[in-house]
C-alpha cells in the first residue's frame, strides 16, 4: 500500500447499536474496493474485522479492528467499533483517532440505544458524522417515518441527502437529493439512472432545505440566494461541507451493506463531507512538554518532528504485542529510535506495518494523520505518546470509563494465582477499561469492569489463551467493628505451670474516638512498669485486627492504660500483651460492640423520564437522595449514598431499569452502622465462613 499525503486520508468510525451493521458494511466496502473476492459473513465468523476467537464464537464485536482501504486514489482508515455497551473502552480509543462516524441504523428497528449513545458521544466531541440507514431491503420499513424520528430525537441538523427506490425486497436503491439522480444496484454496481417520474415531486422539497443550508453556510452564498440565483453544483458541495464539519448538517443515507446498496455513495461522500486530519482541530493539537509540564501546541506537518498516540493494543499470543497509533505530526519510519513520553523510555521500531483486520501489511513509513501498527514494543501501553527524542511532547491519555461492575475471581486449581496475575495483566494491555486489585482486607482479588459481558469474555479469554479456568464470585464487604459506649476493665493474666510463671495485670478505658486507633497512658507510681508499656500498646494494636463479633477490623477506638500491677519475678511482655487482649475482649463487650459497613457515594446519569424508578431503587437499597442538577440535554445527575453491600449488581440494574441510558459512578466515603436485623446476619454468615 502507498503512502498518501494528509489531504487523501480520511479517518473514520463506524458506530451503532449491537447488530446494525458495522461489521457487514466493513465487508462491503473491501469487497467494492476490490480488496476481498467475496464478502464474509458474521455468522460464518469469515469476516475480516471480527477475527478474534471470541468475536467468531460469540457473533459480534468486542473490539475495534481498523480497516485501510484504497479507493480512488484515497485512503481510509475504516473503525469497525463493538455496539455491546461493556465495551464502550474501545469505542471511546477509537473516536479520539477519527476525524468523523457513521452511525449505523437498522431500519426495521428504527432509533435504538445504541443509536443515541452514539450520537452524543459525537456530539461531545464536536464530531463530523453520517447516518446511514443500513437493511432498506427487510419488510416493514417506513423511510418517511424513521426521518421523523431521526428529526425528532436529534433535532434540526438531520438533513436526507437520499430517497429510498422501492421498499422491502424491491428496494434497488436511492435518489442523490444533492446531485440529482438516481442510483440503482444492478447486482454488480450502483448505476446512474434518471430520478423515477413518481419522485421527482417528492425531491423537490427536500433538495430546497438543502440548498437553503447550504445559503446559511456562506455570507456570499446568502446574497445570491435572496437573489434567486441557482447555486453551482461546486458551491451546493461546498457549502454542504462546511455545514458538515461544522457540526449543523447531519446528512442521512439510505443503503444495504448485505447488498452493496449505496456503498459508492457513502465512501464518496465520506471523503467529499469529512475533515481531513489537517483540518481538524485548524491542524494543530495539545500537548505538553513531558518534563515541564508546560502546555506545547504540535502542528500537524509530514516534514514536522514525529509524535504519535497509541490508542490500542492487541495481545496476539504469537505475535506477541501489536500497538496502534496514529500519527500527529511528522512520520514514523522503521528503524527508528523513539521516545515514550509517558514513561522517559527509548523504544527501537522494529518491524512497521498497516494492520487490516489481522493481516499485516509492511510499510516502510507512516505519516502524519495516518494509523499504523508496530509489534513487540517494551515499554508502550495503550494511550502513551511517542515522540522524537529531539523534540518531547506528551498528548493527554485516552479517557476511559471506570469500571462500574466488580467481582472477585479465583483460580479453580489451587497453585494458579500467580498464573491469573500475570495473564490478567496481559489483558489489560489489550482493555485497559477493565482492572484488577488485591483486596487485602478480604484476601480477594477483584475484577472490574462495565458488565457481565465484559467479564466473561476475560475470563474466556483466560481459559482459551492462557489455559487458567477461574471461578467468579461477589466481592465480600470489608466490614469494621467499633463500639459506641465507655467501659473501663481489667485485664489479668495469671499462670503457674513449675518454675517461671507468667504474670501482667492492666486496668483500660475503651471509648468511641474520630481517628482509627489512640493509645494513651496514665500510669503513676509504677504500678505498670515502663518498660511493658509498649506490650500493653502491641497487645491492643493487634487485637484490634479481630472483633468480637465477627472477626472484622476494629476502628475508631481510644485506649487508655490508666492502672495495673506486676510481679517482679513472673511479669514479662509476653504476659503483658496477653493482658491487653483480655482487657480488650471485655471492653468491647462492655463497651456496645456494633457493626460498621462502607458506604458509597454515588453519582447517576439518567434521561429524565427514569427519575421515578432510580429514586424508588435507590430507597429499596436503603439509600439516601442527596440532590440532582441537570446534566447534558435531557439527562439529570443524580447524587446519592448507599451502603455498598446493596449496590454490587447496580451495573446491571441500572442499565435494566434506563434500556442501557443510564451509567454511574461510585467512590467509598465513610462507614456507618449497620441496621440490627441485618447485622445479626452478617455476624452469623462470617462466623459460618
Amino acid at each position: 500500500m502507498k503512502n498518501y499525503t494528509v489531504d487523501k486520508i480520511r479517518n473514520v468510525a463506524f458506530l451503532g447499536h449491537g447488530g446494525s451493521g458495522k461489521t457487514t458494511l466493513t465487508e462491503a466496502l473491501l469487497y467494492t474496493a476490490k480488496v476481498t473476492k467475496r464478502m464474509g459473513k458474521v455468522d460464518d465468523g469469515n469476516t475480516v474485522s471480527d477475527f478474534d476467537k471470541e468475536e467468531i464464537n460469540r457473533k459480534f464485536s468486542i473490539g475495534t479492528s481498523v480497516i485501510p482501504i484504497e479507493w480512488q486514489d484515497h485512503k481510509y482508515n475504516f473503525l469497525d467499533t463493538p455496539g455491546y455497551f461493556d465495551f464502550v473502552g474501545d469505542v471511546f480509543s477509537a473516536l479520539r483517532v477519527s476525524g468523523g462516524a457513521v452511525i449505523l441504523l437498522d431500519a426495521s428497528s428504527g432509533i435504538e440505544v445504541g443509536t443515541e449513545k452514539a450520537w452524543n458521544n459525537t456530539e461531545k466531541r464536536k464530531m463530523s458524522k453520517i447516518i446511514f440507514i443500513n437493511k432498506m431491503d427487510k419488510d416493514n420499513v417506513n423511510y418517511v417515518k424513521l426521518i421523523k424520528d431521526l428529526k425528532d430525537t436529534f433535532g434540526k441538523k438531520i438533513a436526507p441527502f437520499a430517497l429510498p427506490i422501492g421498499e422491502g425486497d424491491s428496494f434497488k436503491g436511492f435518489v442523490n437529493v444533492v446531485d440529482q439522480i438516481g442510483r440503482e444496484f444492478n447486482g454488480n454496481e450502483c448505476v446512474d439512472t434518471a430520478i423515477p417520474e413518481d419522485m421527482v415531486q417528492r425531491v423537490k422539497p427536500i433538495r430546497d432545505l438543502l440548498i437553503e443550508a447550504v445559503a446559511e453556510s456562506d455570507e456570499d452564498l446568502m446574497m445570491k440566494y435572496f437573489d434567486g440565483e441557482e447555486f453551482t453544483t461546486e458551491e451546493i458541495h461546498e457549502g454542504l461541507r462546511k455545514g458538515v464539519i461544522s457540526g449543523e448538517i447531519v446528512p442521512v443515507l439510505v443503503g444495504s451493506a448485505d447488498k452493496r446498496i449505496g456503498i459508492h455513495t457513502l465512501m464518496d461522500m465520506i471523503y467529499d463531507f469529512f475533515p481531513t486530519p489537517k483540518e481538524l482541530h485548524d491542524g494543530e493539537y495539545v500537548g505538553m512538554d513531558p518534563y515541564t509540564e508546560e502546555e506545547k501546541m504540535v502542528t500537524l506537518d509530514e516534514n514536522g518532528p514525529f509524535s504519535a498516540l497509541v490508542f490500542k493494543t492487541i495481545v496476539d499470543p504469537f505475535v506477541g504485542k501489536i500497538s496502534l497509533f496514529k500519527v500527529y505530526s511528522g512520520a514514523l519510519q522503521k528503524d527508528m529510535e523513539v521516545i515514550n513520553a509517558n514513561r522517559d523510555e527509548k523504544e527501537r521500531i522494529g518491524s512497521l506495518f498497516l494492520l487490516r483486520g489481522k493481516e499485516q501489511i509492511e510499510v516502510e513509513r507512516v505519516v502524519a494523520g495516518d494509523i499504523g501498527a508496530i509489534a513487540k514494543l517494551q515499554y508502550t501501553e495503550t494511550g502513551d505518546t511517542l515522540c522524537d527524542k529531539e523534540h518531547p511532547v506528551k498528548y493527554v491519555s485516552i479517557n476511559l470509563p471506570k469500571p462500574a461492575l466488580f467481582l472477585a475471581i479465583e483460580p479453580k486449581s489451587k497453585g494458579d494465582e500467580e498464573k491469573i496475575f500475570s495473564s490478567l495483566h496481559r489483558l489489560t494491555e489489550e482493555d485497559p477499561s477493565f482492572n484488577i486489585e488485591r483486596n487485602a482486607e478480604t484476601k480477594q482479588t477483584l475484577i472490574g469492569g462495565q458488565g457481565t459481558m465484559q467479564i466473561q469474555v476475560i475470563t474466556s479469554k483466560l481459559k482459551n489463551i492462557f489455559g487458567v479456568e477461574v471461578v467468579l464470585a461477589d466481592p465480600k464487604i470489608p466490614y469494621r467493628e467499633t463500639i459506641k459506649g465507655v467501659a473501663t476493665v481489667q485485664g489479668k493474666h495469671k499462670k503457674q505451670s513449675g518454675g517461671a510463671g507468667q504474670y501482667g495485670d492492666v486496668h483500660v478505658k475503651f471509648e468511641p474516638a474520630n481517628e482509627p486507633f489512640i493509645f494513651e497512658e496514665k500510669i503513676f507510681g509504677g504500678s505498670v512498669p515502663r518498660q511493658y508499656i509498649p506490650a500493653v500498646e502491641k497487645g491492643l494494636t493487634e487485637a484490634c485486627e479481630k472483633g468480637i463479633l465477627a472477626g472484622f477490623p476494629v476502628v475508631n477506638i481510644k485506649t487508655t492504660l490508666l492502672d495495673g500491677s506486676y510481679h517482679a519475678v513472673d511479669s514479662s511482655e509476653m504476659a503483658f500483651k496477653l493482658a491487653a487482649h483480655i482487657a480488650f475482649k471485655r471492653g468491647m463487650e462492655q463497651a456496645q460492640a456494633v457493626l460498621l459497613e462502607p458506604v458509597v457515594h454515588v453519582e447517576i446519569y439518567i434521561p429524565d423520564e427514569y427519575m421515578g424508578d432510580i429514586m424508588g431503587d435507590m430507597n429499596r437499597r436503603r439509600g439516601r437522595i442527596l440532590g440532582m442538577e441537570p446534566d447534558e440535554v435531557g439527562y439529570q445527575k443524580v447524587i446519592a449514598e448507599a451502603p455498598q453491600s446493596e449496590m454490587f449488581a447496580y451495573a446491571t440494574d441500572l442499565r435494566s431499569m434506563t434500556q442501557a441510558r443510564g451509567w454511574f459512578s461510585m467512590r467509598v466515603v465513610r462507614y456507618e452502622e449497620v441496621p440490627m436485623q441485618i447485622a445479626v446476619k452478617v455476624i452469623e454468615q462470617a462466623k459460618a465462613e
